[in-house]
């Protein structure tokens, strides 16, 4: 691997744990939502391991940030000093496991929903 792959793998890397911090969750709950082995979301936080197209999506969905973000071709900054988000990362820590996936899910399915509703609270596409 060339240094200029390594520097991007790294930059990514970063990225990814730096968003995964924010969105107050740990490698095996990440694990978990995308389907993977813990040790393979430490890995490819480590650097270590190739992400995939398919994986920097998935990863983006559920951190809430751009696929460019991830790659560092975007500046924007994630917002972790909004003391709403702390405390929602706190209350999160609170939880008993299986309701905190059960929280994850569902808010996993409201951020991909195909059907937006109108201001009527009729459904749209």
């Amino acid at each position: 691997m060339t240094e200029i792959q390594e520097s991007i793998r790294g930059a990514i890397a970063t990225r990814l744990r730096e968003a995964r911090k924010v969105a107050g969750l740990s490698q095996g709950q990440v694990a978990k939502l995308l389907a993977m082995h813990r040790p393979t979301i430490s890995e490819i936080e480590a650097g270590n391991r190739r992400v995939s197209a398919e994986e920097l999506t998935k990863f983006a969905e559920t951190y809430d940030v751009t696929v460019s973000w991830l790659l560092g071709e975007s500046d924007e900054q994630l917002e972790a000093d909004d003391p709403r988000l702390q405390l929602a990362a706190r209350e999160l820590g609170k939880l008993k496991p299986d309701d905190l996936d059960r929280l994850l899910r569902l808010l996993a399915s409201m951020r991909n929903s195909d059907v937006d509703t109108d201001d009527d609270g009729g459904a749209r596409k």
